[in-house]
């Protein structure tokens, strides 16, 4: 007896689950997409923080589109492109991070004058952008979904559900980001501490970009 075309898209639901919640922890885990949003919320502004995010879900967007093609696969099998990606994603969060640990900018000023030294919204979601379509860590990790969890056989229809459920994931929790990071008490921290603060981010890019460097096949 054939199974009713309901019941057939209900066994869908366990493997839309777990995409979500692997997605879900990825997106909480802090790495360089989460720093940078941070970085620019704390920064420039929670404008400047939610375009950084936006950037960010457009470069899962170019992950998706490639790994549902397939060239993901030739990426992970090819060390000289897998290479190429990996050291021009480091190069960019060294040269991010080192930005940020020489930056002079002066708390009062800031607090001042923060709209005559906000990032423009292109700017801001460039940065998203490129610090996760430059990431090879996020290559891999689609990949390992669309290999081992989303097989050749998955209705096309199934895989856009959940291409949308990562980028939606990303919107909102950058948005939350931005939004917590803005508040007026952690701003206030903030510019209070902003010269060490901004060390640490540039540092801890810094740091991502030597570990993306060194990441592996």
């Amino acid at each position: 007896m054939t199974p009713h075309p309901y019941y057939k898209h209900m066994e869908y639901l366990p493997l839309i689950g777990t995409v979500a919640m692997l997605n879900l922890l990825g997106a909480v885990s802090p790495g360089p997409d989460f720093v940078m949003t941070v970085k620019n919320s704390l920064r420039y502004s929670r404008r400047s923080g939610i375009f950084t995010g936006l950037g960010v879900a457009l470069g899962l967007c170019v992950h998706l589109t490639y790994c549902a093609a397939g060239i993901g696969y030739i990426i992970s099998k090819s060390i000289i492109v897998f290479s190429i990606i990996k050291f021009l994603g480091a190069g960019y969060l060294f040269y991010i991070g080192i930005s940020s640990m020489l930056d002079k900018g002066s708390a009062l000023e800031i607090a001042e004058e923060k709209d005559n030294v906000d990032l423009t919204r292109m700017k801001s979601f460039r940065m998203g952008f490129l610090t996760n379509v430059l990431n090879p860590k996020a290559t891999l990790f689609f990949l390992s979904l669309f290999t081992f969890v989303i097989s050749h056989t998955t209705p096309l229809y199934v895989i856009l559900i959940i291409s949308f459920i990562i980028v939606a994931t990303a919107v909102v929790w950058f948005s939350v980001v931005s939004i917590f990071f803005t508040q007026q008490k952690v701003q206030r921290a903030f510019f209070r501490f902003e010269k060490y603060i901004n060390r640490f981010l540039g540092g801890l890019l810094v740091a991502l970009g030597i570990k993306v460097a060194l990441t592996l096949k």
